[in-house]
């Protein structure tokens, strides 16, 4: 090891062990909030990632990111030139996994699980756990093994037992929440391995969009849970891709009291243990909170149908990044849906997006997920 590299993995130590310090997650803070919030800029923070999409915005300009190859690194910004990146460790993948920092400096990192059909990955649908000097991360649960055990009620596609862990997000106490996207639930792991279920979504009735088979038919389907996040108000908030036929507009976030277990979130029903925070959104694949409200990450707002359709859909690859806040708390821009407001920021300058974090009041965006990629912040 030269003597820089000894260097910069001794910076990264504790430039990782001040930013996880101040990273705990959002409590409610109802003393001095902030008005509007304007539209801010797009700033380019660090280039050359490739299929970035977990983000953790540490503070102080520090950054967690993970990439394609499961790569996790943290990328420095510095007053006075380019930013640094800093490679941390891998959990081998084919998709970047979800990264979540946890108060007492442990990472957690989550993969996602095999496609249908495909042959199985090793390290795939899994909970691991890193810390500085570990050698490589840990492995804390097997969130296969569990949804395999605590089949999905509502499965439409005759895959109870199917999982595709894809959202994570750290507690205060050491345990971790994990969105299932396959599972259409919410999970609670704690530090020993142990799952709750926290919530399970149903399926939505939804009218089939233009241009696919039985266009204007009212068909159920799937939440696909992607994203989780913890508001400033201490809640858990959950987001929806929304399954096949993926109609724009009809992906939820919703809101959950914690320490909730076997909730049920309805559609139908939008209230109770599981309430729906906001409705009207399109294929959420991340979360992020800060005082001003929740934010959505949307990986298309055509829908994600129309990145995957064999021809090409012009527009297809611009996502969006959305600011959902009570209405008495958010500026004059941007539209209501029922009691919060939707605000679109840096309007169609983001390329299939993958992830949101907010720190220092800056929303830290990563993405293409698919190809060479950025971290970017709005400022």
């Amino acid at each position: 090891m030269t003597k820089r590299r000894t260097y910069l993995m001794t910076a990264a130590g504790a430039a990782l062990a001040l930013a996880v310090a101040g990273a705990t997650p959002a409590v409610a803070d109802h003393g001095h909030g902030h008005g509007g919030h304007d539209l801010g800029e797009l700033e380019t923070v660090y280039t050359g990632l490739d299929g970035p999409r977990g983000v953790d915005a540490l503070g102080h300009g520090t950054t967690l990111v993970t990439e394609t190859d499961g790569t996790f690194s943290l990328v420095v910004e510095h007053h006075h030139g380019p930013a640094t990146i800093i490679e941390l460790g891998q959990v081998e993948s084919t998709f970047a996994p979800a990264i979540s920092a946890g108060p007492d400096g442990t990472v957690w990192l989550l993969t996602g699980g095999a496609e249908p059909g495909t042959p199985p990955d090793a390290n795939g649908a899994k909970l691991f756990k890193w810390r500085w000097g570990y050698a490589a991360p840990v492995l804390v649960a097997d969130i296969a093994a569990y949804q395999a055990t605590d089949p999905d009620p509502y499965d439409l596609e005759n895959l109870p037992e199917d999982s595709n862990p894809f959202g994570v997000v750290a507690l205060r106490d050491g345990s971790v929440l994990v969105s299932d996207a396959a599972g259409n639930d919410l999970l609670h792991v704690w530090k020993n391995g142990h799952i709750e279920t926290v919530a399970r979504i149903k399926p939505r009735v939804v009218e089939t969009p233009a241009g696919l088979p039985d266009a204007g038919t009212d068909v159920p389907a799937e939440a696909v849970a992607t994203s989780v996040t913890v508001g400033k108000d201490g809640y858990w908030y959950l987001g929806e891709l929304r399954g096949y036929p993926a109609t724009a507009g009809t992906s939820e976030i919703w809101r959950i009291k914690p320490g909730t277990t076997g909730a049920t979130c309805d559609p139908e029903h939008p209230w109770g243990a599981c309430s729906r925070y906001a409705d009207g959104l399109t294929s959420i694949v991340d979360l992020g909170a800060d005082e001003r409200g929740i934010y959505a990450v949307t990986l298309s707002k055509l829908t994600w149908l129309a990145v995957e359709s064999e021809t090409p859909v012009p527009g297809a690859e611009i996502g969006g990044l959305f600011l959902v806040s009570n209405c008495h708390h958010h500026s004059r821009h941007g539209h209501h849906h029922g009691d919060v407001r939707i605000t679109e920021l840096v309007p169609d300058q983001l390329t299939l997006p993958g992830g949101v974090d907010v720190a220092d009041d800056d929303p830290y965006v990563v993405g293409p997920v698919f190809g060479p990629g950025s971290l970017m912040k709005i400022d």
